[in-house]
């Protein structure tokens, strides 16, 4: 893993091979990073993206009232309301297109759309609103979709062991459950590669 993200790095703004043989075409595919509102989402494919990131953020209005909790992010002042897009290519040539869900419960009707094609995600959890992520595992369970959980900690929270969180969140012992922080990119990467991996495992031949 670690030699991966490292020769990852190194070649960082160099061509592929993909992109200088015309023969050859990317292998493209689709990622999903999903959690509760104010988890990181945007953070995450913004930190990864080697392109501009596409993003639908929007000003918190009154509609959120009394439906947003902002009491683990006070400070937040924007939310997402369809989906954030990235790109970033990993092992010279796959290239995985990210796509961050909105967290709120009004926008969840998307989600169908969202991880159709995928062959994973990376549900994010905030230990400072475990709860918040409850939503996403359900889902993913009920579609068979592999994912990873990878735990964003925030600055002033309560730092977790992945068996603890693993553990409050009941998640299966086939999943994965990572420590990361989503505004580094070496971290992020290192969960991206995580979860190709456990997808990879849990495709049938």
């Amino acid at each position: 893993m670690d030699s991966a993200v490292s020769e990852l790095l190194e070649n960082e703004g160099q061509l592929q091979a993909w992109q200088t043989d015309r023969s050859r075409a990317p292998i493209a595919t689709k990622i999903v990073v999903a959690g509760g509102f104010g988890v990181g989402k945007t953070t995450l494919v913004t930190a990864v993206s080697e392109i501009t990131p596409l993003q639908t953020e929007a000003l918190m209005t009154q509609a959120s009232a009394g439906t947003d909790d902002l009491s683990g992010t006070p400070e937040k002042a924007t939310t997402t309301v369809a989906m954030d897009f990235g790109r970033i290519t990993l092992d010279d040539d796959l290239v995985l297109y990210l796509f961050g869900t909105p967290g709120q419960q009004r926008f969840w009707f998307m989600w169908d759309d969202l991880v159709r094609g995928a062959i994973g995600a990376v549900v994010l959890a905030d230990t400072r609103r475990l709860s918040d992520c409850f939503p996403a595992l359900d889902y993913f369970e009920s579609c068979g979709l592999p994912y990873i959980v990878a735990v964003n900690h925030f600055d002033g929270s309560e730092k977790f062991e992945p068996a603890d969180v693993r553990e409050a969140l009941t998640v299966p012992a086939r999943i994965p459950v990572l420590i990361m922080d989503a505004r580094r990119r070496i971290s992020v990467i290192e969960s991206l590669l995580a979860l190709v991996g456990h997808a990879l495992d849990v495709t049938p031949e």
